[in-house]
């Protein structure tokens, strides 16, 4: 029933019409991956890194990173956000970090702090500027 990995990653592999729930009242530890749509409710203390739709609800909590290829937010995020294509903020939705993504739709009830960079181009930018390895830092 329980696999070798470790506690701290979670990796949620259904097929790509199934849709993974984190329901209201749970809380995760650790980093979550998925190959299909997932909906949190809850409270995340990790980060999640998804090939499909990502959907925080209302009442779902992320502090951690958010990567997808399309993003619904309802709820509140603290962290960055990598979203390839659409990135829907709507309702009450709370952002602390900053923001990237392809195209970005964000609703006047919306709060957000921190940076935003939107356009073709923008997503896969940043994800060449994350993989590089800084050479020597300044003190």
């Amino acid at each position: 029933m329980f696999s070798s990995k470790s506690r701290s990653d979670i990796e949620i592999n259904p097929s790509s019409s199934s849709t993974s729930l984190i329901g209201a009242g749970t809380i995760i530890k650790g980093d979550i991956i998925s190959n299909g749509d997932i909906r949190i409710d809850g409270t995340l203390k990790g980060n999640i890194s998804g090939s499909a739709k990502v959907l925080i609800g209302a009442e779902g909590v992320i502090e951690g990173d958010v990567e997808g290829q399309q993003a619904d937010i309802l709820g509140k995020v603290s962290g960055k956000i990598l979203i390839k294509d659409l990135l829907n903020l709507r309702g009450k939705a709370i952002i602390k970090g900053n923001i990237s993504a392809g195209k970005l739709q964000v609703e006047p009830t919306v709060t957000f702090k921190g940076q935003c960079h939107v356009g073709e181009g923008t997503v896969a930018d940043v994800v060449e500027m994350k993989e590089e390895e800084p050479i020597a830092k300044a003190k």
